[in-house]
């Protein structure tokens, strides 16, 4: 009985885990749209002027600025250089997360922006998602919790010995 007790915990236990997955996938979707879109509002006017006077190469302005006699354009290239390479990242981030949902979830997982993950797990807030992803998410989680758990304690149990029945043993000393 207690055992049917434990079983039913790991899998709640993992059941709400589980739903946690695509509730954090969608913050981590929502802040890279969210950083993407300001670094192309912070980026219009240097694109306006790449575009007027470069063919819209970023890097061509860049160049020019480094190229520049005045410190101050110099010291400006760095700055929209920065700016550049953050929005190529954001851009490259949010086109990773236009996949399925299961190459959406390796990436958060195993591919993601360190910064930009640890910045969604800070702000995160635990919640109960009702979509079908979720709930999908939260019995598979459930069930091979209980079921990886489980079946270490009974590996555990058979190799110490413990669980057999005075039956079984009788039956193998013949």
């Amino acid at each position: 009985m207690l055992r049917s007790y434990l079983r039913l915990m790991l899998f709640t236990l993992g059941l709400l885990v589980g739903v946690q997955v695509p509730g954090f996938i969608d913050d981590y979707a929502k802040r890279v749209e969210a950083h993407r879109l300001e670094a192309e509002q912070g980026l219009k006017g240097f694109r306006e002027t790449a575009q007027r006077f470069f063919q819209g190469d970023l890097d061509a302005l860049v160049a020019h600025y480094r190229a520049s006699d005045d410190p101050v354009m110099r010291s400006d290239a760095d700055s929209v250089s920065h700016l550049v390479a953050r929005d190529r990242l954001l851009q490259q981030e949010w086109q990773a997360l236009q996949g399925p949902w299961y190459q959406c979830a390796w990436h958060v997982l195993a591919m993601a922006n360190p910064g930009l993950r640890q910045e969604t797990f800070g702000a995160y807030s635990y919640q109960l998602l009702l979509r079908p992803e979720a709930i999908a998410w939260g019995l598979a989680s459930g069930l091979l919790l209980a079921w990886v758990v489980e079946s270490c304690l009974l590996l555990l149990g058979a190799a110490a010995g413990i669980g057999r029945s005075k039956k079984v043993l009788q039956r193998h000393r013949l």
